[in-house]
Order: C-alpha cells, then structure tokens, then sequence
C-alpha cells in the first residue's frame, strides 16, 4: 500500500499560513485537491493556491469564519462547487489572546472558544453530514471519509496564562475522541494531532531570538523547534489509506515535550 491521496478532495480551514498552509501544499503533493481556508486576508491563501496549481496540483482559497454556522455552511458549499465531494477535513483554524486569569475578559475567552473550539464542532458537524450524503468510494479511500483535528500539546499540559487556549484544546481532544467513538463505525475515521514547539509567525519572538530560543530548547527532549512539515508530514500519513487502523488517536508532534524534561534529574 502505497502514501497516495489522489482522487481525494481535502478542505484545509486557517490554511492560509503557518501550520494549516504546510499541511495544505503536503496534502496537495500527496494528490489531494485542496480547499485552503482563510479567515479574513485572502492572498496569502490565494498565494498558496497558485503555488499548488502552477506545480500541477489543484487548489482554491475560501474565504470564511469558522466559528459562524452560515460560514461554515457557505465555505462547504463552495468546495463541493468546485472539487464535488469532500473526503478530508483538517479542522486547524486556532487562535491565542493570551493574559493571567485575573485580566483575562470575557470576549477574549469567547473569541479563543469560539474558533479553537466551537468551529472544530461546527467543521466536523459539516463534514460528517456530506461523508454520509456522498457515500464510500472505496477506489480512493478505504474510509467514509476522514477528520485531523489540530490540537496541541496544551491539551494535556497546562498553561498558566493561558487558560482560554488551554480549555479550548483540551476540549478538542475530547471532542475528536467523542465524534470518533460516535461515527467510527460508519467508516469515519476522526484523529488529533498535537504540535508541541513549531516554528510559525504566531512564535516567531521566542524562535527567532537566540537566548529565547535556548531555553525553550530546555523543554524540548529532542532538541530541536518543530517545523512545519514535520506537522504537515503526520497530516498526509493520517489522511491516508496507511492509517486507516487508527481511530480516535491523538498523534504528538512535540519533540518530546509531553516528557515532562524538568523531571528528567529527578527520577
């Protein structure tokens, strides 16, 4: 059996950068038509779709805020308009308004819960309505039809400062454990992955600062910043027929980090 997603069409939300843009174009390389989500700057999504195309691939950007129900419906039709099925959906849109508890306000948490969270709902919801609505086509993909939820180390380990993105996470991944166990059965198959440290714009003053960056390395085992093709490679691998055995599965790629490493001397 070979790595192959030809055939398959693959929606993308929050792909226009970052880890949602590598997952895209490795998708795409693995034969996927990809629809390439953004929020609310379209050219960096349209930039990548061009990218995709001008190397053979097939590609579109759409526009749409994932945690608005309308949206979401809106930017569903708009990739079955275009590819006419959907058999992949990586529900990445994420995004951080960090502050202590005592100053975090109340639209702050709802904006983080309502992406991180309740557009992954949402997302997933779309998604398992037009898997059944189309049926199996089992000369593309042994599955119904397949669900990535992008979570992140932090929905196991806390992270003062940031309760609003740590509760969302840690409601993705009973969320993508919950769907998996209700809709497996139909041939679904819903997984998580959990970055740890990748290098992105979103962390770029840690990254791309020496002192800063040595110590994150202190919690990072494997001793090295994740890029984004080590996420947008384990994408690729759950989307396809190689992972067809995996099932409400959160895969960690972290370096590490769920090591606990400040624990390394203390054994």
């Amino acid at each position: 059996m070979q790595l192959s997603l030809n055939g398959q069409v693959a929606l993308v939300t929050g792909g226009s950068s970052g880890i949602g843009a590598a997952v895209a174009e490795a998708l795409a390389k693995a034969g996927a038509a990809v629809a390439i989500n953004y929020h609310s700057s379209a050219e960096p999504a349209e930039e990548l779709a061009k990218r995709i195309q001008d190397a053979g691939g097939r590609a579109i950007a759409v526009g749409g805020d994932v945690g608005d129900e309308a949206a979401v419906q809106a930017l569903f039709d708009r990739t079955l308009e275009a590819f006419g099925r959907l058999d992949i959906l990586v529900a990445n849109s994420g995004l951080q308004k960090d502050a202590p508890v005592a100053d975090l306000s109340l639209e702050d948490w709802n904006t983080v819960i309502n992406t991180n969270l309740t557009g992954q709902f949402l997302c997933a919801r779309a998604a398992i309505r037009q898997f059944r609505q189309q049926g199996r086509d089992e000369n593309i993909s042994r599955a119904l039809g397949k669900i990535i939820h992008m979570s992140s180390v932090h929905e196991v380990i806390p992270w003062a400062g940031h309760v609003n993105y740590a509760a969302s996470k840690g409601g993705v991944n009973l969320l993508m454990r919950s769907l998996a166990q209700e809709v497996a059965a139909e041939g679904i198959r819903v997984n998580g992955i959990a970055p740890g440290a990748i290098a992105t714009a979103i962390n770029e003053e840690v990254t791309g600062d020496e002192a800063k960056a040595r110590e994150l390395l202190k919690l990072i085992p494997y001793k090295r910043v994740g890029h984004v093709d080590d996420v947008g490679n384990v994408a690729v691998f759950l989307a396809s027929d190689l992972a067809d055995y995996i099932v409400g599965t959160t895969l960690f790629v972290d370096g590490g980090m769920c090591l606990y490493p400040g624990f390394e001397d203390n054994g």
